[in-house]
């Protein structure tokens, strides 16, 4: 499912073309580099994805953290979504979630995972500002002045726990074993290219 022919609209729509953060002055940001980074997390991710386990089903509130599936979770096996799916007048998930923002780049044979998040409210987590979008406005910024293309979505999987902590610390095992580069717990490991810091 190709992505990439409805950014121009997704991040007009979202209101990311008129506050990018700024590519970073401190290196020259080249096709090369940007391929690089993509390749460093593809490498790392790799193994997990080709793990091809199924989704973990309803976790039980009982059970503690060691217990959640992590190990077996494939995002793949949750549907793709273009970024501005909110805006559609059927929001396809509500109610508490884990979501996947990812990336397909050129020349891969399977996707980055970008981000991972936890909402009470599916419907509307993606709605407004989130930091993620930022570094996301960047990415695609940065993509584009390389001429590199994306094929960005986000994945939704709503079968998790409706307990905020709960959801929290399955969020915080999902970030720890896939270490995507948008999260802050992760960001310093992989030395974001393309934009400024964050707030």
């Amino acid at each position: 499912m190709a992505l990439h022919n409805h950014q121009g609209e997704l991040f007009s729509a979202n209101g990311f073309s008129s506050s990018k953060p700024p590519l970073n002055s401190e290196a020259a940001l080249s096709r090369d580099l940007l391929k690089h980074w993509q390749r460093s997390i593809y490498n790392y991710q790799s193994e997990l994805f080709q793990n091809k386990a199924i989704i973990p089903k309803q976790i039980s509130l009982l059970k503690n953290s060691d217990e959640i599936g992590v190990d077996n979770f494939d995002p793949l096996k949750l549907s793709p979504l273009p970024l501005n799916f909110w805006r559609w007048s059927n929001c396809p998930h509500s109610g508490p979630a884990i979501y996947l923002v990812m990336d397909l780049p050129e020349d891969f044979d399977h996707h980055v995972l970008l981000y991972i998040g936890e909402t009470v409210a599916a419907e509307n987590r993606w709605k407004g500002e989130h930091d993620c979008k930022s570094y996301l406005s960047a990415y695609v910024e940065a993509l584009g002045a390389t001429g590199l293309k994306n094929q960005l979505s986000i994945r939704f999987w709503t079968d998790v726990p409706h307990q905020t902590r709960l959801r929290r610390r399955l969020e915080q095992r999902l970030i720890q074993r896939w270490l995507p580069p948008f999260n802050k717990e992760t960001r310093a490991r992989w030395s974001t290219p393309f934009t400024a810091d964050v707030s």
